[in-house]
């Protein structure tokens, strides 16, 4: 007979090692894609958990876009409360930066667009 709360640690052990493996391989062929400078996963809080920058440009960014997110997200329920936030693109003269948020996690990616 075999330890049931055991099994299930077990199998909730080996899902989240396959995650996190799948995860890092999405960032890494996200990393290597044209023009892309960098790529971070913010948790709800706004705190950096997976970065390709350095310190201060994570910490920057991780901060400004996680405020602006939810902002973003706020203002798209104002206006339809049975509609959610899915992507934010915000485009200036050096840099384009994507937003893809989830429940939990900011997926965020900087890229050159001229490149």
């Amino acid at each position: 007979m075999y330890d049931r709360k055991l099994f299930c640690l077990t199998f909730s052990m080996v899902c989240i090692h396959l995650l996190q493996a799948e995860v890092e391989e999405t960032l890494k062929r996200i990393q290597n894609h044209k023009g892309v400078i960098g790529t971070m996963v913010v948790n709800a809080e706004g705190i950096p958990i997976r970065t390709t920058l350095d310190n201060s440009t994570t910490v920057q960014y991780a901060g400004l876009l996680h405020q602006l997110t939810m902002k973003a997200k706020s203002t798209v329920r104002d206006i339809d409360p049975q509609n959610d936030l899915t992507f934010l693109r915000i485009r200036s003269k050096k840099h384009e930066v994507m937003v893809a948020p989830d429940k939990e996690y900011l997926l965020i990616v900087i890229q050159n667009p001229t490149e």
